[in-house]
């Protein structure tokens, strides 16, 4: 069983920076891949950035590629999400999620993942 508890997200203007954690308990956390999606008002839950349980192989949306960093502390049960250059359309609620692994580059859908937090608003105003 794994808990998440996302934060930092908040209110920025476009071109700023904002970079989120998320808490896991438990003490199996460098076991878990984890992954961050986004869902923004009227639209469908979308992918973001996904790491391995190691940190060694991470994944991104095209549309954050460049802009966004996940990394993971396993120490500190904690992975972020450090966004960049911020755009208006990055505004969403930012969840985080755990699996134990991603089987055929299935990293990028929802189903993977077992466990997710309660999001954190971010908002970025033009």
């Amino acid at each position: 069983q794994v808990q998440l508890v996302e934060s930092g997200g908040g209110l920025v203007q476009a071109g700023g920076s904002l970079r989120l954690s998320c808490a896991a308990s438990g003490r199996t956390f460098s076991s878990y891949a984890m992954g961050w999606f986004r869902q923004a008002p009227g639209k469908e839950r979308e992918f973001v950035a996904a790491i391995s349980w190691s940190g060694g192989t991470t994944y991104y949306a095209d549309s954050v590629k460049g802009r966004f960093t996940i990394s993971r502390d396993n120490a500190k049960n904690s992975v972020y999400l450090k966004m960049n250059s911020l755009k208006p359309e990055d505004t969403a609620v930012y969840y985080c999620a755990a699996t134990p692994a991603f089987y055929g580059g299935s990293y990028y859908r929802e189903g993977t993942y077992d466990y997710w937090g309660q999001g954190t608003q971010v908002t970025v105003s033009s």
